[in-house]
């Protein structure tokens, strides 16, 4: 039995993973849950898998009479659940409830649990990412700016685990240890590639992108674009940030950044494609011509699942893609010119040191105020680029130097939208 936190438990992420955790009962018991602001989903979630360990992103919910019901949940007294469940909880050890970002960090450190799934969304996850690995556990993770901000301390620490779970013999035999599972579709996809395989034969790195839903536009087309037009993702189903980053091609960039690090690739050999029916989920080539790529159907549960279940294989959770009813695949090439988001990911990526967590701190900052109504979609580019040419680039050294650059990127970037 693998026990599991789950941070950002209610978004779409995280409502995936504990649906494959219904499905796979026998095999994971949720032991802890996160959300930012959405209590009252939370407390549904914690009294159907028996969760006592809680945290609250937003400290102001304290306050609110769902957290007394959360409370009542931790202590296990909940009235909603079930007199069989109650007794089981009420016989465990005592459970636990916290408010603020500090309290949701906490939950990786629990003693009983062996993964913690970080799904937050944005920099808020990188400490969250860091603490999981001190304490020594499996990291599965689907906050890409945990590696595109603070990679190059990430790293480190998941070799350092793996390591540890050789010496303790909680490695599988052949394969790589586990210690930092990715989530991402391309990234699991890759993983999966490169298993059995001489990673120093790897020619390059084929990371794929749907083009999101202005895939062919020119920038003239993109001028008057508007919040729900770019939420509106042609295959994937994610959230507002993410759907954002995926129709600027800026997601893609952060993943060209995250398989840098995660697979220890140099730039010039990791190449995006377009593949619009997002059935091909990623591939790796070799140095003898032949290429692996990861085929399936557009389901986030097959990549959390193979996380949560490595080196094992578990019944799907969805129906199997159907090559009889595929039809055609198309490839091409991104259009960086109309959609320099990639290229500005990837030129920060290259530069390294603090440079890309400047470029994703401003990223954030912008999208939010074109969500908001208060920027424009060409000018979440406009705004990274600016504040990626005012930072002065250090090498990384700490989790506290990072956050520095992030606070200062963020008041750049609105300094620059209100003077737009």
């Amino acid at each position: 039995m693998k026990r599991i936190v789950v941070l950002g438990s209610t978004g779409s992420i995280g409502t995936q993973t504990l649906d494959v955790a219904r499905r796979h009962a026998d095999e994971l018991e949720i032991v802890g849950l996160a959300v930012g602001t959405r209590a009252g989903e939370l407390l549904a979630q914690a009294r159907e898998f028996g969760v006592r360990h809680l945290a609250v992103g937003d400290e102001r919910l304290a306050g609110e009479p769902v957290a007394d019901e959360l409370r009542a949940q931790a202590r296990g007294a909940s009235a909603g659940a079930p007199s069989s469940l109650a007794q089981a909880m009420a016989q465990r050890g005592g459970g636990s409830l916290g408010f603020g970002a500090q309290a949701v960090v906490d939950l990786v450190r629990l003693p009983e649990a062996d993964i913690v799934v970080n799904a937050l969304v944005g920099a808020a996850g990188l400490r969250a990412s860091y603490e999981t690995l001190r304490a020594g556990k499996v990291l599965a993770l689907a906050n890409k700016e945990s590696l595109v901000v603070g990679g190059d301390l990430i790293m480190p620490l998941a070799a350092a685990v793996d390591a540890q779970r050789r010496a303790d013999g909680a490695a599988p035999d052949t394969g790589p240890a586990g210690a930092l599972m990715p989530i991402d579709s391309e990234h699991g996809a890759i993983y999966q590639c490169l298993l059995g395989e001489d990673a120093r034969e790897v020619a390059r790195l084929w990371v794929t992108a749907s083009g999101g839903p202005f895939r062919g536009r020119t920038r003239a087309e993109l001028g008057g674009i508007t919040p729900a037009q770019a939420l509106a993702h042609p295959t994937w189903n994610m959230g507002a940030k993410i759907s954002i980053d995926s129709s600027t091609l800026m997601n893609k960039g952060l993943e060209v950044i995250e398989a840098h690090h995660l697979f220890a690739m140099p730039y010039d050999r990791i190449s995006v494609v377009v593949q619009p029916q997002s059935a091909i989920h990623s591939m790796v080539e070799f140095a003898d011509g032949s290429v692996k790529a990861h085929l399936g159907t557009t389901d986030m549960r097959i990549p959390i699942q193979f996380a949560l279940s490595y080196p094992a294989r578990w019944d799907a959770p969805v129906e199997p893609l159907d090559f009889t009813k595929l039809g055609s695949l198309e490839f091409a090439a991104p259009d960086t010119d109309t959609f320099r988001c990639l290229a500005l990911a990837r030129a920060a990526g290259e530069r390294g040191g603090t440079l890309p967590c400047a470029m994703n701190a401003a990223n954030e900052v912008a999208v939010a105020a074109f969500l908001a109504e208060e920027g424009t979609y060409l000018g979440i580019a406009e705004c990274v680029e600016a504040v990626m040419d005012a930072h002065d680039v250090e090498r990384v050294e700490s989790l506290e130097q990072l956050e520095a650059v992030d606070a200062w990127a963020r008041a750049e970037a609105r300094a620059w939208i209100a003077g737009r």
